[in-house]
């Protein structure tokens, strides 16, 4: 990791807190039409361009739906990634994010699924776990080990990610062979934000919206029910987990407090925290070097781990 930020990630840094960041201080999110709104800007993103020779297919099959997005050199062979999409389980989608699964695609070499959960308010929590344990399920159900699959999430997909590790142990099923989580947002309680934002003024995520988020996802449950509380979740049979987060985040200690819990149960958990970087940074390779240099070690990560492993994945 780069020991400071470069020009174009405080470039980035400075644009969001003074421009997007007020916004988020003054504006709900989660209630009509300011969720319409935030939705079709979001999916503005989906116009950045695909790296070179990805290749994109929309699946429907039954209630799964998604995209396969295979990038340039990658091989079902080589086993398969799936991607919960980040958006604070209220936003977000396959447009939003099929630009990185494209490269995290290319920089692992496999193919991976996109997954299209269903998202709150018109659809709380269970909605998007279930979706996203059935996602898994479905992978399995179609021919691939559980060896051959790694799980990867960015914020609220993060906490989609340890909320399926937590559900496969739970109901002893087989795990997958590794899990890579991108600043993830896991305490809905949001107990540390406000603190940490009044230290150091995160450029991207305002307390106030991702704590909304948090309650709008959790409906008429409690925030501390056992599938939303993934920090305290029983992490005895998780896989290799990597962590990347920026030092800008208020959201870093979510991650900080993940690690140590995983590798207090006899786990593996490799925490990177890159400095001067805003929430879930690595979305923004096109215009930043360590976006790019952050995706490139998330390949070394998952190869390394299956030439360790000599997995040998089966194609579907």
């Amino acid at each position: 990791m780069p020991t400071s930020p470069s020009v174009q990630s405080r470039a980035l840094a400075q644009l969001l807190m003074s421009g997007l960041r007020p916004l988020g201080d003054r504006l709900k999110i989660t209630a009509w039409p300011h969720l319409r709104v935030v939705r079709d800007v979001f999916d503005t993103v989906g116009l950045t361009p695909l790296p070179r020779g990805t290749r994109v297919k929309p699946i429907a099959d039954g209630d799964i739906t998604g995209l396969w997005i295979t990038g340039r050199g990658s091989e079902p062979a080589n086993g398969v990634v799936l991607y919960l999409h980040g958006g604070g389980f209220v936003f977000g989608s396959q447009r939003t994010h099929r630009h990185l699964v494209a490269a995290l695609s290319g920089a692992t070499g496999k193919p991976a699924f996109l997954v299209d959960y269903r998202r709150a308010p018109e659809h709380p929590f269970p909605a998007a776990a279930d979706d996203v344990l059935a996602a898994y399920r479905w992978l399995l159900r179609t021919g691939h080990t559980p060896e051959s699959i790694t799980v990867m999430g960015d914020s609220a997909g993060g906490h989609l990610v340890a909320g399926l590790l937590a559900d496969l142990s739970r109901r002893r099923l087989p795990m997958p062979a590794a899990a890579v989580m991108f600043s993830p947002f896991l305490d809905l309680t949001c107990a540390e934000l406000t603190d940490r934002d009044r230290v150091r003024r995160d450029p991207f995520v305002p307390p106030k919206r991702a704590m909304e988020c948090g309650r709008t996802y959790a409906g008429t449950y409690r925030l501390t029910h056992s599938r939303l509380n993934v920090l305290k979740a029983n992490k005895r049979r998780w896989p290799p987990v990597l962590i990347q987060v920026g030092d800008t985040e208020c959201l870093l200690g979510d991650s900080e407090r993940m690690a140590e819990s995983i590798r207090a149960a006899g786990g593996h958990c490799e925490l990177q925290v890159w400095p001067g970087q805003v929430h879930v940074f690595p979305a923004f390779y096109p215009l930043l070097p360590e976006g790019r240099a952050a995706i490139s070690y998330v390949g070394e990560f998952v190869r390394d781990l299956a030439a360790d492993q000599g997995v040998i994945a089966t194609a579907s």
